[in-house]
């Protein structure tokens, strides 16, 4: 797969804090890639400069193969963002907004109407057309940001934190639309979530701190160098687990063991099989991965505006 985004040496100070700090990456094209930090690390902030709504300081940034700083108009041509908070007009209908929408992309008449009627049927808000935004729930509102953001047919679409508050039925449909364009049109997608089920099922994950990697590589990968695996084992006594040498923690059916890897489990197994007859192997989580590479919990929220 080619490289749909490039980042160079991307750069962007707020006076004397760097909210981005000489950041390089890229995208490739068709995959879901997840770009994960804290509050204030900087997301927000590079999304913002890739999409052309804040000017970096020094860097650059290629997107299919255009540069921000001479194909700025024909860059965002190709992409659709779902931010953080709403940018729907409370005031105006449901149809109102995705027309005057439509319109800055010279999408018009028939043209504008086929398109609502499909994204209509895809994201389930035929019936919702002729109310206020104002006057939706929360779930609602945001099958219409996804509407919007879809509107023109983007290649390439920006999640900050699409599904935050949302209802699992609401999530579930979302993730079911997105997973669903990427299959039947090789839409790129770039996500940031606090939620980790959905980094883990990222293609590549990229996580920042203070405006620069921290950790990246597929989710198998980082859960494989950071995380480890637990081995719960059941029906031993906590002695003969103690006996292992590694590090433990007692559940209400047995005990947990921490080991660096699924080679190292095996390992263990292998040399003291009369204490496995009953036991199961898991997979640390992304959770974990973040925890270890951070030190803090991802939580979810807004970001300040030099994040």
């Amino acid at each position: 797969m080619k490289k749909i985004i490039e980042i160079q040496g991307l750069t962007k100070s707020y006076g004397d804090i760097k909210a981005v700090n000489d950041l390089s990456f890229s995208v490739r094209e068709g995959e879901l890639f997840a770009f994960l930090g804290t509050n204030g690390a900087g997301k927000s902030t590079t999304i913002n400069i890739i999409c052309g709504q804040l000017k970096k300081d020094c860097g650059s940034v290629i997107i299919d193969g255009k540069s921000l700083d001479t194909d700025l108009y024909r860059i965002k041509g190709s992409l659709g963002v779902v931010f953080q908070n709403s940018l729907l007009d409370k005031a105006l209908t449901v149809r109102d907004n995705l027309e005057s929408r439509a319109a800055l992309y010279g999408i018009t008449g028939e043209e504008f109407e086929a398109r609502l009627e499909y994204l209509c049927k895809l994201l389930d808000f035929s019936d919702l057309t002729k109310r206020t935004v104002g006057k939706l729930s929360g779930g609602q509102r945001r099958r219409i940001d996804i509407a919007r953001a879809l509107i023109h047919d983007p290649s390439i679409l920006f999640l900050d934190e699409p599904t935050t508050g949302l209802d699992p039925q609401t999530r579930k449909l979302l993730w079911e639309v997105i997973d669903g364009l990427r299959r039947e049109k090789g839409m790129t997608v770039f996500l940031t979530t606090h939620y980790m089920e959905e980094a883990a099922e990222a293609d590549y994950v990229i996580i920042i701190e203070k405006g620069e990697i921290a950790a990246e590589g597929t989710p198998l990968e980082l859960k494989n160098k950071y995380a480890g695996d637990f081995v719960t084992v059941y029906g031993k006594s906590e002695e003969e687990i103690a006996a292992l040498g590694v590090r433990y923690e007692a559940i209400r059916d047995g005990f947990r063991l921490y080991v660096p890897s699924t080679a190292a489990a095996a390992e263990m197994i292998i040399k003291s099989p009369s204490l496995f007859t009953d036991y199961e192997i898991t997979k640390g989580k992304m959770d974990d991965v973040f925890l270890a590479v951070t030190g803090k919990k991802l939580t979810g929220g807004n970001e300040n505006e030099n994040a």
